[in-house]
């Protein structure tokens, strides 16, 4: 249980620093 929400936690700050890099490189 824990350990698959930690993995999510991961997954989703990925997303969020891959959407933040992205929106940075586009301005």
């Amino acid at each position: 249980g824990r350990v698959v929400k930690k993995k999510q936690d991961l997954h989703k700050q990925c997303e969020a620093n891959r959407a933040y890099a992205h929106f940075r490189w586009t301005i």
